[in-house]
């Protein structure tokens, strides 16, 4: 049947992996393309090199329909959609780095019965330079933009209940057949240009990111003025024009998305002669915000020469291992240029800042973190952090000191315990 067709994926990161499992999931055959044989192989031996919950129970439960090579060849023999989930890291410059993306099209045959569909994050333009080189090479290659809204930590359920598929295609059969793979999800549809759908993707990003920074300021402005931005959060929330997502303070946003496309949209914009003012601020804040907390210490210790520090999570956020642009990496840099010794527990993403952090001391357990620290800092609002036997906490201690990054414990118990408690715009 015309729905279950064969399918390709080139990339087994984050997006591609995902998107070939739950492709699976939905009946189809899928041939997944990566050029580091090393991460075929394991992928291929049924290991999933990534942490998101429920990805590799779907990966095993599909092993049969999921084929991984190395050899594009394999992919082009099966399927006529080529999935593209290649990275696009940002470049010194803040430009997308989209070597992956050209070499992948350099890659291909000359086919008219072929289409290539980005899934990767490419700034509005690519499709119609893509397009433009296969009319160059006589390759007449289809190419739609399918922009992904995945969420790490709930990718799965992201993947298989989107609030929204985009479609951005020139109205031909391509962009007819993947309309037609995402059907049975029965998600709202938004067929468009391509240009339009690659902007999509970076301004909801973008917004998003806004908004972040925007709660953020509100939090510093309660700090000065003795409101509670939780409360503040809480009102502005209920207004339905608002919504109460992404109203949440703390130290900043990290990951592979958000810095990524706020800068790749700054540059677009930039590139083509127009001063993108807002987003320069969204930047500046949530840089300056990771840096609050240093002050947040000091103002505790009086200083952090020879004192010690707890960080209490690694990875950008709970429910991945993700450490890209981490609030815990400018964290722990600056705690050390500041004189002071850190040290860190995360439940899954250890291996990852191991590589990353090499002066921080990593402890087998929360409370191995806290024996003899000075003071304890929240990064990474794991479930298990707000769980935590505080008095157990305090009796480890050399210090008192609790800021909580993420506004994610409860004060009354922290303090309950004998310890200082701090939030982000807490009040005072």
């Amino acid at each position: 049947m015309a729905s279950r067709e064969p399918i390709g994926v080139i990339g087994t990161g984050y997006v591609g992996l995902v998107s070939a499992a739950g492709f699976a999931e939905l009946g189809h055959e899928v041939w997944c393309i990566d050029v580091d044989a090393e991460k075929v192989a394991r992928l291929r031996a049924g290991e999933v090199p990534i942490w998101e919950p429920g990805l590799g129970e779907l990966v095993e439960r599909h092993r049969g329909r999921l084929h991984f090579s190395t050899d594009i060849a394999d992919a082009l023999g099966h399927a006529r959609l080529l999935f593209v989930a290649v990275g696009t890291p940002p470049t010194y410059s803040g430009d997308a780095d989209l070597s992956a993306v050209h070499a992948v099209v350099g890659a291909m045959p000359p086919s008219d019965r072929h289409a290539l569909v980005m899934k990767s994050t490419v700034p509005v333009g690519t499709g119609a330079s893509i397009k433009r080189e296969f009319a160059r090479q006589g390759k007449r290659f289809r190419y739609v933009s399918c922009p992904e809204f995945l969420k790490e930590g709930s990718a799965v359920a992201d993947f298989l209940g989107p609030d929204r598929v985009v479609v951005g295609d020139d109205g031909d059969w391509a962009g007819d057949a993947v309309v037609g793979l995402y059907a049975p999800l029965g998600a709202p549809l938004v067929r468009t240009d391509i240009a339009s759908a690659e902007m999509v993707k970076l301004a909801a990003n973008a917004f998003l990111a806004t908004k972040i920074s925007f709660i953020n300021e509100i939090a510093n402005v309660c700090e000065e003025t003795g409101a509670d931005v939780l409360e503040v959060a809480r009102g502005m929330g209920l207004d339905e024009r608002i919504g109460p997502k992404f109203l949440r303070a703390g130290i900043g946003f990290g990951g592979s998305c958000f810095p990524k496309d706020v800068s790749a949209l700054k540059q677009l914009a930039g590139n083509s002669g127009y001063h993108f003012q807002l987003l320069n601020s969204v930047i500046e804040v949530n840089e300056l915000q990771k840096r609050r907390v240093i002050g947040k210490l000091q103002k505790h210790l009086g200083g952090l020469v020879g004192k010690r520090i707890a960080l209490f999570g690694l990875a950008f956020k709970p429910n991945t291992d993700d450490m890209r642009e981490a609030s815990s990496l400018v964290l722990s840099a600056r705690l050390q240029a500041d004189g002071a010794s850190v040290v860190a527990f995360d439940p899954v993403a250890e291996d990852e800042a191991r590589r990353l952090l090499p002066n921080v001391d990593f402890a087998d357990t929360e409370l191995g973190a806290v024996d003899g620290a000075d003071a304890v800092v929240l990064v990474t609002e794991w479930p298990q952090f707000r769980e935590l036997d505080w008095v157990e906490v305090a009796a480890r201690m050399a210090g008192t000191t609790v800021i909580d990054g993420r506004n994610a414990l409860d004060p009354e118990a922290v303090r309950a315990a004998g310890l200082a408690y701090e939030g982000i715009g807490r009040g005072s």
